[in-house]
C-alpha cells in the first residue's frame, strides 16, 4: 500500500525522525510504544502552538496500527485539529513512513487522536484563546 502522502506539503508537519535499532524489538520492528511517544511529542508541539500555552496529554483514543515501522524508516507525524474545546484540544495525528529516503512514496502506518489540556504555571486548566477567523 504505497501512496503519495496527502499531508506532505501541509504546514502541520510536526515531527520527522529516523527509526533506529535501539527503538526496535529483536525481530526488527519498531516498538509501538516508541511510535506512540513520537506521535505524542508531535501532537504536543501542535497543541502548544495552537493554544499558545503549556499543554498536557490527557487521553489517547482510536489508536490504529495499520502497518509496522522498520529500522531505517523515515517517520513523519502530521497533525490537524479534530476538536477545540474551552480548555482542551483533540489532535488527529497521522504517521507516515518513507522506507526508501530517495523516493517520494510514503505509507500511512499509524493514526490516533490525542487530547491535550492547556494549563497554567500551577498546572491548572486554562481557557484556550480561539484563533482569529
Amino acid at each position: 500500500m504505497i501512496t503519495k502522502n496527502p499531508y506532505q506539503d501541509n504546514r502541520h508537519t510536526s515531527l520527522r525522525t529516523l527509526a533506529m535499532p535501539a527503538d526496535s524489538n529483536p525481530s526488527g520492528d519498531i516498538f509501538g510504544g516508541w511510535l506512540m511517544s513520537q506521535m505524542d511529542i508531535a501532537g504536543g508541539f501542535y497543541a502548544r502552538q495552537l493554544s499558545k500555552s503549556r499543554v498536557v496529554t490527557v487521553a489517547v483514543e482510536a489508536m490504529t496500527f495499520h502497518l509496522p515501522v522498520f529500522v531505517g524508516d523515515e517517520v513523519s507525524c502530521y497533525c490537524e485539529t479534530e476538536r477545540l474545546g474551552r480548555t482542551s484540544i483533540a489532535v488527529h495525528v497521522e504517521t507516515w513512513v518513507r522506507r526508501d529516503q530517495l523516493s517520494d512514496d510514503s505509507i500511512k502506518v499509524t493514526e490516533a487522536v490525542y487530547t491535550y489540556v492547556a494549563i497554567d504555571e500551577d498546572r491548572k486548566p486554562i481557557p484556550i484563546k480561539k484563533p482569529e477567523s
